[in-house]
């Protein structure tokens, strides 16, 4: 245990520095307020004995002080030495940032015995910080857990349902526009039949990591919809950006050049796409995200049943319902 005795009286801090040393504590000493707190930010001692009257910065503004020096979540014990036993001193010194009190001379029997309940409080304190510390990163790793997708690794369908509330919100806040992308593997149910679902399983993973890769900005979000089928958020997109973030992925996916010997639709891998684009008005009701979701599964449906390997563009009526 590190502790900083703040003391301008030599007479009395060599009797304390002497005490100190015998219950083998690791002890420096300042002279006055200034040279106190200049040990406290270079040192940061663990206990702080604090001499009450001393010329310049008195104790309990180099008190004060240190409390506002220390971050959150931080505390160093502070034990006031004073010749002083009013109910009014010992009153301030609590208000200031104190938690103790020696008073003049000091025993050293009372000394050893609030070091050591102030060694128990520390101890106590840091116990609780990494529990506190170890709290706080399992609740992280279990929301974490709760918004990922066990198979692919990307956003689940509970995650996107939280981000298209929270968009939609600040769409209609900020009158911005919103678009969703509803992504579907062509003729997934025979590759799954004809390779496996262990090769089905891979595939979707692959799919999910190209998809991610189209998307540039920290806003965006690709999530697994479901089976096959994902969907991509694009806030502050109007309709062709979001026309064009389509285009790219659906190139995107079928650069990849995954054989696909039981599609339809050609002999490698593909997706079609069903975009939608709101411009939510501050009126309008958060209900109304189901309009946009509509709107972009209805031009999915249009997409795969146009051929599929393409991107189809839903419309939405002037209410936001799907035209």
């Amino acid at each position: 245990m590190k502790v900083l005795l703040v003391e301008d009286t030599m007479t009395s801090a060599t009797v304390v520095m002497h005490q100190l040393e015998k219950l083998g504590l690791e002890t420096r000493h300042a002279t006055n307020g200034e040279a106190g707190l200049a040990q406290f930010k270079a040192w940061k001692p663990d206990l702080i004995l604090l001499d009450v009257i001393m010329p310049g910065l008195d104790g309990f503004e180099v008190a004060r002080r240190i409390r506002q020096l220390e971050k959150d979540g931080e505390w160093t014990p502070i034990i006031f030495l004073s010749a002083k036993t009013s109910d009014k001193d010992l009153e301030h010194g609590i208000e200031v940032g104190g938690d103790d009190y020696l008073f003049k001379p000091v025993s050293e029997v009372v000394l050893a015995a609030k070091v050591r309940a102030m060694q128990r409080l520390a101890q106590m304190r840091y116990s609780l910080v990494v529990l506190t510390r170890r709290l706080d990163e399992a609740n992280r790793e279990l929301t974490r857990l709760t918004s990922v997708d066990g198979l692919t690794g990307i956003a689940n369908r509970r995650c996107f349902d939280e981000t298209i509330q929270r968009e939609w919100q600040r769409a209609r806040r900020n009158r911005l526009p919103l678009s969703v992308m509803m992504v579907d593997v062509d003729f997934f149910k025979q590759y799954n039949d004809g390779y496996g679902h262990q090769a089905g399983d891979e595939c979707l993973i692959t799919v999910a990591k190209a998809l991610e890769a189209q998307l540039k900005r920290p806003g965006d979000l690709v999530a697994r919809f479901g089976g096959e089928e994902f969907v991509v958020v694009l806030p502050e997109t109007n309709a062709v950006g979001a026309r064009r973030v389509a285009d790219a992925t659906r190139r995107g996916i079928e650069a990849l050049r995954l054989p696909h010997a039981y599609s339809k639709a050609g002999d490698t891998l593909t997706i079609s796409i069903g975009v939608a684009t709101a411009y939510p008005s501050p009126d309008e009701t958060d209900l109304a995200v189901g309009w946009l979701l509509d709107c972009a599964d209805q031009a999915l449906y249009a997409a795969k049943n146009g051929g599929r390997n393409r991107v189809a563009v839903g419309e939405l009526k002037a209410a936001g319902q799907p035209a």
